[in-house]
């Protein structure tokens, strides 16, 4: 019997809520066509039906030597829109977002800073099939000894645990090693586990309701499901894993460190050219024999316009490269001077490399489209507004930014519960948008106060 699982690493974590948390998708429908309002977006639906246009234009891999520039100016969703473009790919489509200014590192060259996030936003899905032993734990037990050199101390020598499923029962003895595995996961009467049998490495799914003596809690970080698997406990499994190329870059290199590594001495801060070839070879085996297949991932640099032509060398070089992420760029620059030089360009961009881009305008929204996108993010923050709060938030994001109305949500929404309002009112967003000024406002404080300010 064959199964597919996608291997689940610990404890699920509770999502944390970023800016563009809300973005699910580019909000197509099933033609391709984008919505007005749909996965999180609202409006820009030119950028979103060019960048869906895109998205098909990697799946057929006819990007290679090409890229996208997003201009606009900011607060117009440069971002939002590359990220869902990432997940329009796929789910599990490696992401970077990387700002130009990053790669003045001390610590490493601009190029292998950029090959860095180039190497993480590149990806291989591998499939294998292994032996496992998967089942829910029906019971087990764990044998202790006097440690060898403590013989005061006791610890865990073996283990006898019995997987149930619908079809089979089996119990195994574990030595010492499988046993300190049970003991860290925290193995229990109920936990649905796999067990690698070539590796021995133990991996815990979830729980599963009715194994008897069990104990089950109403509030657990762990899924639970109604029903044990079916078939036998051992079996065949193919086990899906997407590993970056950056990840695999780093596991070769730690296999050649040198002497001057084990004493303690620092190491180069740099992956050897020779590693990566090496990876590329060894990738493009798996792929030939079927074993592994691409996913290239998207590459995102914001404010572009501060790299200079060393880095756009680098990037040009890489998009005829056979391993290329989608490189996306961003600018809310015009006619402005291409950096570290006196040379006047589009964006701060060299032409050829605009050459090699394909340019997806984004435009300011509408006073609608910035109270839709605040309520969108009201939502996705947990945000309770009045009808009139939310009128006067899209006043402040026409009048101020955007970002600037986004910004005074959670604060509102502190103000209100102070006050022992679970929604917030016109008043609590005034209040704050008093308490934190914007841009504007800011520079307006400047002015006021520039004979008591340090220049």
């Amino acid at each position: 019997m064959s199964a597919q699982i996608r291997e689940v690493r610990g404890v699920r974590k509770v999502a944390e809520i970023s800016l563009h948390s809300h973005i699910k998708g580019l909000g197509l429908d099933e033609r391709g066509i984008p919505l007005p309002v749909a996965d999180g977006f609202v409006g820009q639906v030119e950028a979103r039906k060019s960048a869906a246009l895109v998205v098909e234009l990697v799946r057929q891999g006819r990007m290679q030597g090409k890229g996208v520039l997003l201009v606009g100016p900011p607060g117009t969703g440069k971002t939002a829109l590359a990220y869902a473009i990432a997940r329009e790919l796929g789910e599990d489509t490696p992401f970077v977002a990387l700002h130009a200014s990053e790669i003045y590192s001390l610590e490493a060259k601009k190029t292998e800073v950029l090959m860095r996030a180039v190497r993480k936003s590149m990806g291989i899905r591998i499939r294998e099939v292994r032996k496992v032993y998967e089942g829910a734990v029906k019971d087990i037990k764990i044998a202790y000894g006097k440690h060898p050199f403590n013989p005061y101390v006791r610890m865990p020598k073996e283990a006898r645990i019995t997987l149930a499923t619908k079809d089979d029962n089996l119990t195994l003895t574990l030595g010492e090693e499988l046993v300190s595995q049970l003991i860290r996961l925290g193995i229990k009467r109920g936990d649905l586990i796999w067990i690698d049998a070539e590796t021995g490495l133990i991996h815990k799914v979830g729980r599963v309701k009715g194994v008897e003596k069990a104990k089950y809690y109403d509030v657990d970080v762990w899924e639970v499901t109604e029903e044990l698997p079916s078939g036998p406990v051992k079996k065949e499994k193919e086990i899906v894993r997407v590993l970056t190329f950056n990840d695999l870059d780093l596991a070769v290199a730690s296999q050649r460190v040198s002497i001057i590594g084990f004493l303690g001495l620092e190491l180069e801060k740099e992956v050897d050219e020779e590693v990566r070839r090496s990876v590329n070879s060894q990738v493009k085996k798996l792929i030939d024999e079927g074993r592994a297949e691409l996913v290239p991932g998207v590459l995102f640099i914001d404010d572009a316009h501060m790299l200079d032509l060393e880095s756009y060398a680098f990037l040009s070089k890489i998009m005829e490269s056979e391993f290329s992420p989608l490189i996306i760029m961003a600018t809310n620059r015009g006619i402005t001077k291409i950096y570290g030089t006196d040379i006047e360009s589009p964006h701060g961009i060299p032409l050829d490399i605009l050459d090699r881009l394909l340019i997806i305008p984004v435009r300011p929204y509408s006073r609608d489209e910035v109270r839709e996108i605040i309520k969108v993010r009201a939502e996705e923050e947990e945000v309770t507004l009045s009808k009139d709060a939310l009128e006067l938030l899209a006043d402040l994001g026409v009048k101020y930014s955007l970002r600037y109305a986004i910004q005074l949500l959670r604060p509102a929404s502190i103000v209100a519960s102070r006050k022992g309002r679970s929604e917030v009112g016109v008043d609590d967003v005034e209040e704050v948008s008093k308490l934190f000024i914007d841009t504007k406002r800011s520079i307006e404080f400047i002015k006021e106060y520039e004979g008591q300010l340090i220049k």
